[in-house]
């Protein structure tokens, strides 16, 4: 059996996999993200030698660059990560390995697992957002991750930001109040004085989360029109925020759309991962297919 592997490679761990599938996953490994050299390093290290492996598919952190028509492919850019800013992360694993390698931001790889495998499977589209250290977005149409002139950039829309409802200046170091400035983790313990794991579900921190994500994921709505929404990350393990987001996107839209999946099945519209913390490296997985589906033709 044809197996394959995935990376995802996270600002504070790694995970490795290989296998065919996400039923069929052989092994695994993680570790905390260290320099490049040690993080890439353990990485072919645990692939070098796997019988059957066709393709490796990294999903990283960015920014990043993954134009395969560009000199810079495959490295990690402008990250504000120490000791990672124009890294060449996809060369070394290609040269020592010497089979395709995938690469792609982590979200739109999770994007592409959760279509194939998991809550978005039998639809042409969907979107997936994280929410936790930062906030990242990717999407897939069409069986195809969106890119541009690079990947999207889904955290750093710019929201509406009431500061007599919110006096919080925002986390993000190049924006400020962005949609990551407002929602992600640090800016919630940064807001409240408390990690957002040990708030209560009555404090009124989850219902000013649930209407800034409400306000980002209608900006992806009328751009994007996506068939499902998927939310993951750590902060979105509240499960009551579900409830409290679409209830907000509902009001914000102001039945301007007045879709099934915006009305009468928006629980089912917007939702959790299927693929839970696997989607990552499940996303790794997706991007080997791809990457060997290309190369061989098919």
């Amino acid at each position: 059996m044809d197996l394959y592997g995935g990376i995802e490679g996270g600002g504070t761990k790694f995970v490795c996999a290989y296998g065919s599938g996400p039923g069929d996953i052989r092994d695994e490994i993680r570790y905390p993200t260290g320099t490049p050299e040690e993080s890439i390093g353990r990485a072919i290290e645990f692939f070098r030698g796997v019988d059957g492996l066709r393709a490796v598919g990294i999903a990283s952190f960015g920014p990043l660059d993954p134009n395969p028509k560009s000199p810079t492919w495959g490295y990690v850019t402008t990250t504000p990560k120490p000791g990672w800013a124009h890294t060449d992360f996809a060369g070394p694993i290609r040269r020592e390995l010497g089979i395709p390698v995938g690469f792609d931001t982590d979200v739109n790889a999770a994007a592409l697992a959760e279509y194939r495998w998991g809550a978005a499977q039998g639809l042409d589209s969907c979107l997936y957002l994280t929410v936790g250290t930062g906030i990242g977005g990717g999407a897939v149409v069409g069986g195809q991750m969106i890119h541009g002139m690079m990947h999207p950039e889904m955290g750093h829309v710019r929201i509406p930001h009431d500061r007599d409802m919110d006096g919080y200046p925002g986390f993000c170091t190049y924006h400020g109040d962005c949609l990551e400035g407002l929602a992600c983790g640090p800016a919630m313990e940064a807001r409240w004085g408390g990690r957002a794991e040990t708030l209560p579900d009555d404090h009124p921190a989850w219902e000013l989360e649930a209407h800034y994500l409400a306000l980002g994921l209608i900006a992806y709505i009328v751009t994007l029109s996506p068939e499902r929404i998927i939310l993951g990350g750590g902060v979105m393990e509240r499960r009551i925020l579900f409830p409290m987001v679409r209830s907000h996107v509902q009001k914000l839209l102001n039945g301007y759309i007045r879709t099934p999946e915006l009305t009468d099945e928006i629980d089912a519209y917007i939702v959790p991962p299927d693929l839970g913390n696997q989607a990552g490296v499940l996303g790794g997985m997706a991007l080997a297919q791809a990457k060997l589906a290309t190369e061989s033709g098919m």
